[in-house]
């Protein structure tokens, strides 16, 4: 190891689907090209809907060629507070499912990942909607807080039932700021081993870093991290590492003290290639593991 570096075995850099690929053996091609470690297959895309990834044979067997393995980002819709219970029953049961998809997909994440890291599903809080008044906005389930909250209390109770004792666990990511009610939600899911959090860093940067006060209240429960660049002003995020405005190696170091499994959650094909070489040109990504130049980062 060279002088005045230090090697961080257990922090690993992945892909997110690409809108550019049209199937799952572009994203696992460009993905070992690259030399990332995984895919984070979203659950957005039409070809990736839960009956899709529950075809387990299909994705262990392209990962297994490839060497790499997957985590899974839930469908930003995702709302199980929803005051309909036919939606929250839907979404429950999408979340029951993929959670049973994750854990037939461990054994790819112990062959090529780290075992130590558990096999994340990453969520978004839904805001739900809001009543405009002609001086001010009043969210729903701020309005219903006691609902909200006793749709998150059955939530998190069905996730540890799902889970159970296997290395899956559900990371809630920031979007773009955190309402107060789901910060008291949240905190409510993070009592549970089954829950984390993402930091997304360039959804912190574009929103004014309004979340970062959150986010390191409960960095003991950071898991997960989403790596692109981004600016205050213009707001704007998912930009290849180098050309917005965030301190990319403190952000880094802190995912590397949590060992943190990263995606670099570029858009496009050319700002992820861009941004492994920005990982490569800063020493951060090599072939024998990831490295800082200050130890002094990991302290």
């Amino acid at each position: 190891m060279h002088e005045g570096k230090r090697k961080v075995k257990n922090i690993q850099f992945g892909m997110p689907t690409l809108i550019e690929n049209r199937t799952l053996q572009d994203n696992v091609e460009l993905c070992r090209s690259l030399g990332l470690k995984f895919i984070e297959l979203n659950m957005n895309f039409p070809e990736y809907q839960v009956d899709r990834l529950e075809q387990v044979d299909l994705l262990i067997d392209t990962a297994e060629n490839a060497g790499i393995y997957y985590t899974i980002h839930l469908d930003e819709n995702l709302n199980i507070a929803d005051f309909n219970p036919l939606v929250t029953d839907a979404y429950l049961e999408t979340v029951r499912r993929s959670i049973e998809v994750a854990k037939k997909l461990l054994p790819l994440r112990d062959k090529h990942g780290n075992p130590d890291h558990p096999l994340t599903l990453n969520m978004h809080m839904n805001h739900g909607i809001f009543i405009t008044l002609p001086d001010r906005k009043v969210q729903m389930y701020d309005r219903d807080f006691d609902t909200y909250m006793a749709s998150f209390a059955r939530f998190r109770s069905l996730c540890e039932e799902w889970i159970a004792d296997s290395d899956v666990m559900i990371a809630v990511e920031n979007t773009d700021g955190f309402r107060d009610y789901e910060k008291k939600a949240i905190g409510y899911l993070l009592e549970s081993p089954k829950f984390g959090m993402t930091w997304d860093i360039g959804h912190s940067k574009a929103t004014g870093e309004k979340d970062v006060p959150f986010v390191l209240e409960n960095q003991d429960r950071l898991i997960h991290f989403h790596i692109h660049d981004g600016s205050e002003k213009p707001p704007r995020n998912h930009l290849a590492l180098g050309d917005g405005e965030i301190d990319l190696g403190e952000r880094i170091a802190l995912a590397g003290k949590r060992n943190a499994r990263c995606v670099l959650e570029t858009k496009t094909i050319d700002a992820l290639k861009t941004s492994v070489s920005w990982l490569k040109e800063k020493e951060i990504l090599g072939e024998a593991g990831i490295f800082f130049k200050d130890k002094s980062q990991l302290s």
